[in-house]
């Protein structure tokens, strides 16, 4: 039975917490590094995929980003792209240093806006094995117009008072991550909050929040743009009815990626994360891994 530890390790001047899984198997084993998405943290669900992965033989580090979860970061709930991709590299840095582990078998595994960040990081970062990218955010216009313009602006204005009040070291004005449609989040499709509450464990008090002024930078990131530079092998898990991470520029970003391998399914942005679509995802996930993997 796989082993799972509580370990924490430091990106920046903050130290981040993770779980440390560990295959009941002999030899040094290859190691997936995971991460969730917007505003969300490891306890949503993440365990369940790692649960998996470890039962079939794969190492695994789940970290929270800093400012979220239980890692350490103030201001609280601050969503900042720049430190996201460093809080990845840390983590590869960190499990380089483990024994036990095979340091020519990692593998980075992210989940929508995760999704993103595991593309851009394995573009700029040298040794990477493979890559599984789920339901990822690719682009941030096309997921931009997925907003409607009356919520972008409100989006907007509170974006502008979370700077100004970073301005004047008061705490954050923050955007709820997934709300009703008509609401003011940065999620608002119709399947975004029974969805994203539906990954929350029960009596979680988990904040739906995340500081606004991530508004600001979220149509200038287009990850996607980087799957032409991923040198390993990467598997796009992509959900064709996603209504917050389009499908199509997914796809055609996907098409580029030298050693690209896409699966498709028919569920939504959250549904992969439940049931029987977890079930075929995590089977397709676990197969793209031991085929790029296994010695």
């Amino acid at each position: 039975m796989a082993q799972r530890d509580d370990v924490r390790f430091p990106s920046g001047a903050e130290l981040i917490s993770a779980w440390l899984y560990r295959p009941d198997a002999a030899g040094d084993a290859p190691l997936v590094i995971m991460a969730h998405g917007l505003g969300a943290v490891r306890t949503m669900r993440l365990d369940a995929y790692a649960e998996r992965f470890a039962a079939a033989g794969y190492a695994c580090l789940v970290f929270d980003y800093r400012n979220f979860g239980d890692s350490e970061g103030e201001p609280r709930q601050l969503l900042d792209i720049g430190r996201q991709l460093a809080d990845w590299s840390a983590a590869i840095g960190y499990v380089r240093t483990l024994a036990g582990v095979d340091h020519q078998r990692i593998a980075l595994w992210g989940t929508s806006f995760g999704g993103g960040h595991v593309i851009a990081t394995a573009a700029r970062t040298a040794g990477i094995a493979a890559v599984v990218a789920q339901c990822p955010f690719t682009d941030g216009i096309a997921s931009s117009r997925v907003i409607s313009p009356r919520n972008l602006a409100r989006i907007s204005a509170l974006a502008t008072r979370d700077l100004l009040a970073a301005a004047r070291g008061r705490p954050p004005v923050t955007v709820p991550a997934a709300g009703h449609p008509g609401e003011v989040a940065l999620m608002t499709t119709p399947d975004s909050y029974p969805g994203y509450s539906a990954l929350m464990p029960d009596g979680a008090a988990i904040p739906n929040a995340v500081a606004a002024r991530f508004a600001l930078q979220l149509p200038l990131y287009r990850p996607g743009r980087l799957a032409a530079k991923v040198p390993c092998p990467i598997l796009f898990c992509v959900c064709t009815t996603d209504s917050v991470a389009p499908a199509g520029p997914t796809c055609r970003y996907a098409a580029r990626a030298p050693r690209g391998e896409v699966k498709l399914y028919r569920e939504g942005h959250f549904d992969i994360y439940v049931g029987e679509a977890f079930e075929r995802a995590v089977v397709d996930q676990i197969a793209f891994l031991d085929k790029h993997l296994r010695r």
